[in-house]
């Protein structure tokens, strides 16, 4: 009988090992096709356009293997800060939107929805209308908005902790009353300001400046990292509150760590490109698919955000017969699947 149990639990743990080594490769794998198409989108987005380039002179002139005026002038001038803008925009909403999917435990927990995203819009809408600010301000004003979207939804959602349902309904709520706001101050503007926010509202990758490009490259340098560290702990969180109190995990300040830097990621990524919807949302969803039983990878989101936001960069500008803000690309794209998601989550019960 032990002998038997011995073997029993010999092949037990033999079995996990292999589907650890399984998941482990598969995400391995995963994560660097991911990178590669990243790396390929990049570069491609300053390869076309009126002045046509070949990838090397794109890459020579990036890394400034070769001095050539004319080649250097159209990248380095004109298109890299756009690609850039797209790189690390998408890679800030496609690890944000996953991170509050999986600790709100919703599909639909993006920050599109629960107030994050509107915040920042109305208070950058208020600074262009309001005090005729620009550039690097209205980009101050919409990182501050965001984060304080974000605090008033978690002071009121606070009930001996935050459940992911009431933060959900709570963001919704908020987001409303936002927009409702947003519209009241585009309604009292003159028609410049008015076009102006219009315009940052639609969401667009090429507007953001240098300033901002450097702030949030930065942020991310930290950020990322950060959200890789804490989502070891987003497993447990998954298990329940109790299961992961039973586990030693100290849920309240994890929970607070994670939405913080979550929030922190979408804000900056708003506040440079304005609110470009639906990438946060399809990130998550599309990374598990891919990474198969190793769901969850923030990683694997942030580089499908990122090469979301690149090809529709690359569609809004170069595929269209008019070119329009990144933001429209995403928008068309992005609402047919809210649409199969909304559907396919009632018919499994768990929508509501």
């Amino acid at each position: 009988m032990t002998a038997t149990a011995t073997r029993t639990s010999a092949a037990t743990a033999a079995a996990l090992r292999a589907t650890r080594r399984h998941r482990a490769v598969r995400a391995f794998a995963a994560t660097s096709g991911l990178a590669a198409a990243v790396a390929a989108l990049f570069v491609l987005t300053m390869m076309v356009g009126s002045f046509r380039l070949t990838a090397g002179e794109v890459i020579t002139s990036v890394l400034h293997l070769a001095d050539t005026p004319s080649v250097d002038f159209v990248v380095r001038g004109l298109r890299l800060p756009t690609a850039l803008s797209a790189l690390t925009v998408g890679l800030a909403l496609g690890a944000s939107g996953t991170v509050f999917q999986q600790l709100l435990r919703n599909p639909l927990a993006s920050p599109d929805f629960v107030g994050i995203t509107s915040g920042a819009s109305l208070a950058a809408v208020s600074g262009i209308v309001l005090f005729q600010v620009g550039g690097l301000a209205v980009c101050v004003l919409a990182l501050g908005g965001a984060i304080a979207a974000a605090v008033v939804m978690y002071l009121l959602a606070w009930r001996d902790g935050v459940s992911g349902y009431r933060f959900i309904l709570i963001g919704i709520g908020v987001a409303v009353f936002f927009e409702g706001l947003t519209g009241y101050m585009l309604i009292k503007a003159e028609l410049f300001e008015a076009r102006q926010a219009m315009h940052w509202l639609t969401g667009s990758v090429g507007q953001a400046g240098d300033d901002e490009l450097t702030l949030l490259g930065g942020a991310l340098v930290v950020l990322l990292p950060l959200a890789v560290i804490l989502s070891r702990k987003l497993r447990v969180l998954e298990l329940g509150d109790d299961t992961a109190r039973a586990l030693g995990s100290r849920v309240e300040i994890t929970r607070a760590a994670l939405l913080a830097t979550a929030v922190l990621l979408v804000a900056l990524a708003v506040s440079v490109a304005g609110p470009i919807v639906f990438v946060a949302l399809v990130a998550g969803p599309i990374a598990n698919r891919l990474l198969g039983p190793a769901t969850g990878g923030i990683a694997a989101a942030a580089l499908v955000g990122a090469a979301l936001l690149l090809s529709a960069d690359l569609v809004a500008v170069h595929l269209l017969p008019t070119p329009l803000p990144t933001g429209v690309v995403t928008g068309a794209v992005g609402a047919p699947y809210l649409l199969w998601l909304l559907a396919t989550t009632n018919r499994r019960g768990a929508g509501g």
